[in-house]
């Protein structure tokens, strides 16, 4: 299972059930989603198993049409 957590900036964090925040993402305040994910896609699984965390922006990106 899976802790999620989201900031002000529209970020996702996703983390190993139990696994203390990062000191690399501490600087923004995280607050954790109440649902609970037991399955994420394997990019996720694997940054989580190389690097403790994952790490990504929510906001899409509007490209300009010309």
């Amino acid at each position: 299972m899976f802790d999620v957590y989201r900031n002000h900036k529209h970020e996702l964090l996703v983390l190993s059930k139990g696994s203390a925040i990062p000191t690399l993402s501490s600087r923004h305040k995280w607050r954790k989603s109440r649902k609970r994910v037991l399955r994420v896609s394997d990019e996720i699984r694997s940054a989580v198993q190389r690097h403790g965390y994952y790490v990504r922006s929510l906001r899409v990106t509007k490209e300009r049409t010309i």
